[in-house]
């Protein structure tokens, strides 16, 4: 079948690209905006991807256009769709009809975390000899590659509550079928979609209520809202947290080198000591979560040990891109004031006493990023930074200016809480500021969930030349 991707360089739609290709499908794509990771891992699979969005780039004779969620009406390419009454789908439509459709799916959701929690249960599930497919919204490291078609029954799937398609407005993950769900925690986000906290809670409600009474929830025992939905839950729940009563339960735990080493508590009894080979206290309870679904898979929890202990991470989520005259420089998808938080103490955990400086350059780019709604929020979420560096937001004028962030109160809130910040607007005259400023032993962390001007990239080599630049006379 000939396929043509309409928002292609999205995870989720270059992950579903190589799944197709994989399948022996022809496909074609386009998108906005391209760039790592997701650009090369198309790059790799030979898909010819166009830019930017253009009626000529759907093919006349494609057999069925995928629309991404990004795209609404008014785009050309919807628009020559519906003038020729192309065939068209979703991308977790096709992805449940094409490949989830008679597996195990084990669907991993909640407001924060899914990515790595996807990535880890993969990894635990190929590190026991099953063979799992997956499709993540990100690329982890052990499989350099976002999406896998194993011979396994288990497919394992990222499920965001972000909406389908224009023509879809309901959750993605009420396609996927899921035999075991995972939900984290549950918190208010993506405001362009949900005006109130209890509109999110339906969401997942929607999600409970799709799994079979033979099959399970994996529900984190620490966030309110979700522990208020809980009773609604059709199928048989177990928890998991660092507190008492979860049903999973990290305890005795201590920091080891970039990890954690911590004993395993299944309702009360000890399984032994565990190492997590990742930083940050929130990625416990994301390995917590996957343990448990592991489990319900057919993994015993003993045999999770040496996958937890030898997971290498995922791309954008605390990734090292570089290191140059003593100064770190890490990626991290973060974009939420919550996941800013967790991804800040993870870092400075990190740091030695008396080591350099934890410093964080933080783009506003996400629709509840870009939004006044999380302002207050922000600007407590940046206290474990010595400095803060906020961006322009990105692309501002598509959210309503009564509802719009304003940068500059944001920078004076965080000045207020004690922590040195400024608003610098631009990719280039922030690569400036920072390559003069930055000192041995100082950690930088870029805080954004697109491209950012490939800021990572232009810091590293402004540092390195600084680093070789002559001395003046």
């Amino acid at each position: 079948m000939k396929i043509h991707l309409s928002g292609i360089a999205g995870t989720a739609m270059a992950s579903l690209a190589g799944l197709l290709r994989e399948k022996g499908h022809a496909l074609t794509g386009s998108d906005q905006d391209v760039y790592p990771p997701m650009s090369t891992q198309l790059e790799a699979l030979g898909i010819p991807v166009r830019s930017p969005y253009g009626a000529a780039n759907v093919p006349s004779d494609a057999d069925l256009v995928v629309i991404g969620n990004a795209l609404s009406r008014g785009n050309p390419e919807v628009e020559v769709v519906l003038d020729r009454k192309q065939r068209m789908s979703s991308m977790p439509a096709l992805l449940a009809e094409e490949f989830l459709r008679g597996r195990t799916c084990l669907v991993v959701a909640g407001t924060h975390g899914k990515t790595t929690t996807t990535s880890i249960l993969s990894y635990i599930l190929h590190h026991a000899g099953r063979d799992p497919s997956f499709l993540i919204g990100g690329v982890p490291v052990d499989f350099e590659r976002s999406y896998r078609l194993g011979r396994g029954p288990h497919f394992v799937v990222e499920g965001d509550e972000y909406d389908t398609a224009f023509f879809d407005k309901r959750p993605k993950f009420v396609h996927y079928m899921p035999d075991v769900a995972i939900i984290g925690n549950v918190e208010y986000d993506h405001a362009d979609i949900y005006p109130d906290l209890a509109s999110v809670q339906r969401a997942f409600v929607h999600l409970m209520n799709l799994i079979p009474r033979r099959g399970l929830l994996v529900a984190g025992l620490e966030t309110p809202a979700l522990r208020e939905i809980l009773p609604k839950a059709q199928s048989p729940v177990e928890t998991f947290g660092l507190g008492e009563g979860a049903d999973w339960r990290a305890v005795d735990v201590k920091p080891a080198a970039d990890g954690w080493r911590f004993r395993l508590l299944r309702r009360g009894a000890d399984l032994g000591e565990f190492r997590l080979a990742v930083p940050g206290e929130h990625n416990l309870r994301n390995a917590l979560a996957a343990i448990a679904a592991a489990s319900a898979a057919g993994v015993d929890p003993q045999a999770t040990r040496p996958a937890l202990a030898s997971f290498g991470g995922v791309k954008r989520r605390l990734e090292i891109r570089g290191r140059v005259r003593g100064v770190t420089v890490y990626d991290d998808f973060a974009h939420h004031p919550t996941a800013v938080r967790e991804t800040l103490r993870a870092l400075r955990s990190l740091l030695p006493t008396g080591a350099g400086r934890l410093v964080a350059v933080f783009e506003p780019r996400s629709y509840t990023s870009r939004t006044r709604v999380f302002q207050e929020e922000f600007a407590r979420s940046f206290q474990e930074a010595d400095r803060v560096i906020v961006s322009a937001a990105h692309l501002p004028g598509k959210v309503p200016e009564k509802d719009r962030i304003s940068e500059s109160e944001l920078v004076r809130a965080i000045s207020e809480l004690g922590k040195d910040a400024r608003f610098v607007a631009g990719v280039d005259d922030i690569v400036s500021l920072l390559a003069a400023e930055l000192r041995e032993g100082d950690r930088l962390v870029v805080l954004s969930n697109g491209g950012f001007g490939g800021i990572h990239e232009k810091l590293l080599r402004a540092l390195n030349a600084v680093a070789t630049a002559p001395p003046s006379r």
